[in-house]
């Protein structure tokens, strides 16, 4: 959702092309061909982590050409006979998911525009803030709904195997369960926003990963103040909904400030991060499994720096932002390996009336 850079505009005197990427034989008619085209002397994206901006657009659809062709496709495809005829052969699973005449013609201009920079030579631009991906269906980034719905599938069969391994009574049980369920709403949002890009599914995204990072602090506060703080854990807790509360507020009502939605779940991860690592400190002479907890914890915050790759879809399919996602699936199973061990040692001191460091 970032994007950085400057570049001269391709020229907006030319017509289009067909290009190199997938095009649609009922939008086909809406792209005359182009004898030449000038590009611009240089295209620089720069991707700086630290000082990302929020932004509404990016190079690609920034182009005269990407936004002459829209309106051209539209003109000619989205009204009348043409959009009845378009509406009547759209697949159903297009029409559920809420693709328009509009889209495919975006989608289209989008790689017509990709095209002319291939055709010079120069780097893909990105479009709305993403790379151009395949559409695979109706999925809009087919790599990363994939990877985010076998990251839920994952989270699904650990909370299932937690279930049948850990009786209920362990003090933790109930706090793990609900996180779980937490990482598996975040898990749905991240696969169908990944699967089609509207305002409600992006917000959705975001904010349900906000909100496991948060149960994650609120998960450590238990484990580590609330078992003998009960009051503590409870007010660490109302905090941390509040805090929620503002941030969706702030994002919603007054700025969807991608910058500071970054920063802020930078800040509260690396609280998340420090308080685990802590506790993993303390008890490693004495829970055996306490390195599960700390590899998992580095592990996350660490695979987190393949975005920084940010490269052009390979097969115009798999990106960086997917690549991660890949990479976070095993962790699942590590961690809630951590869980089970030191939830059935919770149980076991309770009964033995030793106490829970």
């Amino acid at each position: 959702m970032f994007t950085a850079g400057s570049a001269q505009p391709l020229s907006p005197r030319c017509a289009f092309v067909s290009p190199g990427g997938p095009e649609s034989p009922a939008m086909a008619s809406a792209f005359p061909r182009c004898t030449s085209v000038r590009l611009p002397v240089s295209v620089a994206v720069i991707l700086l982590l630290m000082s990302v901006t929020a932004v509404q657009s990016s190079q690609g659809d920034k182009e005269p050409v990407y936004r002459d062709c829209v309106k051209l496709c539209v003109r000619m495809n989205c009204t009348g006979a043409r959009l009845r005829g378009f509406e009547s052969s759209q697949p159903q699973y297009m029409t559920l998911t809420g693709w328009t005449c509009r889209d495919d013609c975006k989608y289209q201009c989008m790689w017509t525009t990709v095209g002319l920079y291939q055709a010079e030579g120069y780097r893909v631009p990105q479009f709305h803030g993403k790379w151009p991906f395949v559409r695979v269906l109706c999925f809009e980034e087919p790599a990363s709904a994939l990877a985010s719905l076998l990251n839920g599938m994952a989270c699904l069969l650990m909370l299932l195997r937690y279930r049948s391994t850990v009786p209920r009574q362990s003090p933790m049980y109930h706090t793990i369960n609900a996180f779980s369920l937490v990482s598996l709403n975040a898990w749905f949002w991240s696969t169908v926003f990944h699967t089609r890009d509207t305002y409600l599914t992006e917000k959705m995204d975001y904010f349900c990963a906000t909100a496991v990072i948060l149960y994650s602090i609120y998960l450590c506060c238990v484990r580590t103040l609330g078992l003998r703080r009960p009051g503590v854990s409870s007010m660490v807790g109302v905090l941390l909904i509040l805090a929620f509360t503002s941030h969706v507020s702030y994002l919603t009502f007054v700025s969807f400030d991608y910058g500071y939605n970054m920063a802020a779940n930078a800040t509260i991860g690396m609280v998340n991060l420090l308080w685990w690592l802590c506790w993993c400190w303390q008890n490693r002479r004495t829970l055996p499994y306490w390195w599960k907890c700390g590899l998992v914890v580095l592990l996350l915050h660490g695979l987190a720096l393949l975005e920084l790759l940010d490269f052009p879809p390979l097969f115009w399919v798999l990106d960086a932002h997917a690549v991660w996602h890949l990479s976070t699936i095993p962790v699942h199973f590590l961690f809630y390996s951590f869980l089970i061990d030191d939830s059935l040692y919770l149980l076991n001191t309770e009964k033995l009336g030793v106490k829970v460091e």
